[in-house]
């Protein structure tokens, strides 16, 4: 069994057994060598694989073959080459004696032989390190270890990973391998989930081109700094300049009725009263959408595109993208995701701790406030 360079994502899960996971290999510095943008003379650009994307996709496809031989029952469902990354769903069929971290490291080995092979070059997992040992600027560690294992020829595969960053910069970039060391994973939670998984998958190069055509309107921003808070942001920046923001905030109960407030004779007045703002015109709506009342405001701006900023707790890095639904509305250019990087830090709320959902709640609306009443310019700290 193939040693696992890998920490997995989620811990406590059994990565031997059963399960459909959505798996996400980058290319090692981001380089754009999977697929390519690319139109004919009258019609639209589309997103086509390189031949090197095209052999990734091929591998990926021969991995239930592959894998059968070594005692694992796996099935690949949907694939794709984004320029710099690949996503692919996998399924576990049965409790295997490989994890599903050995199964995506031997396909990455594939991988990144059949790139090389391309080029002309040996496979550099299989590589002798011994070959390297006698180079002047070879670190310490590596003559040493290449000369003790040199009759059974130590391997690139079997070194450290701090080991193999200073192996590959001393061979050079055509001896790295295709991908990063590490992956994502999400782990399948249903079968809601699992036809999610697969149309987010087949839906990707629509998303790439609608950000390529629309940069705009599909910014991702880390650091945006709006008044005295940073917030990491995805969507239509223009909308924090709008004349009028109008937060929608709902408790979860009526505080006299202690019915479901969504439910009340004032909830209807308020919601008339958003609406009426926002048909009125340059009125965008502000709100995490947690509690169901606002839930409900916040899924009628989706499907109507109606101008809206929604604050959520979940932090937005360098590779995350919203599902679906809000991917169009920014599409649209009708929404803007922001998301306060330091939102626990704002504290408790009622002696509830911070990171609770009740004040997470709290602190996510104090900050839909502020942004209501925010009049300056937002300044962009990091793309």
């Amino acid at each position: 069994m193939p040693v696992s360079p890998y920490r997995p994502r989620n811990p406590g899960h059994d990565y031997y057994g059963r399960g459909v996971y959505l798996v996400t290999l980058v290319v090692s510095g981001r380089q754009p060598l999977l697929s390519s943008f690319a139109a004919e003379i009258g019609r639209e650009e589309r997103l086509d694989p390189t031949p090197l994307g095209e052999a990734v996709l091929q591998s990926w496809q021969q991995t239930p073959a592959i894998q059968a031989t070594h005692g694992n029952r796996v099935e690949v469902h949907a694939s794709v080459c984004m320029p710099d990354h690949f996503h692919g769903v996998i399924e576990v069929l049965e409790p295997m004696p490989w994890s599903l971290g050995d199964i995506i490291q031997a396909f990455k080995a594939t991988c990144t032989a059949r790139w090389q092979a391309m080029q002309g070059l040996p496979s550099s997992s299989n590589r002798p390190i011994s070959v390297d040992c006698q180079r002047p600027d070879a670190p310490a560690w590596l003559r040493t270890k290449a000369l003790v294992h040199h009759t059974e020829g130590a391997l690139v595969r079997n070194l450290s990973h701090k080991q193999r960053q200073e192996f590959y910069a001393l061979v050079g970039r055509s001896q790295r391998p295709l991908f990063d060391d590490n992956y994502d994973d999400t782990v399948c939670l249903d079968e809601r989930h699992r036809t999610a998984m697969i149309a987010y998958v087949d839906d990707n190069p629509r998303r790439a081109l609608l950000r390529r055509r629309l940069p705009d309107v599909m910014r991702r921003c880390l650091h945006v700094r709006i008044g005295e808070r940073s917030y990491g942001a995805f969507g239509n920046l223009f909308l924090l300049r709008w004349a009028r923001k109008v937060q929608v905030q709902c408790h979860r109960r009526h505080p006299v009725s202690r019915l479901p407030y969504e439910t009340t004779a004032d909830y209807a007045a308020e919601h008339d009263r958003w609406l009426s703002a926002i048909l009125a015109g340059q009125t965008v709506i502000v709100t995490p959408g947690i509690s169901r009342g606002e839930q409900l405001m916040k899924n009628e701006c989706l499907a109507k595109g109606y101008p809206f900023i929604h604050l959520q707790d979940q932090p937005i890095g360098p590779y995350w993208k919203p599902e679906r639904s809000r991917f169009d509305a920014c599409a649209n250019g009708s929404l803007l995701i922001l998301a306060p990087w330091d939102l626990d830090a704002m504290g408790d709320v009622a002696g509830v701790p911070s990171d609770s959902s009740y004040s997470r709640f709290h602190n996510l609306n104090t900050l839909a406030k502020e942004i209501c009443s925010f009049e300056g310019e937002a300044r962009i700290l990091r793309d």
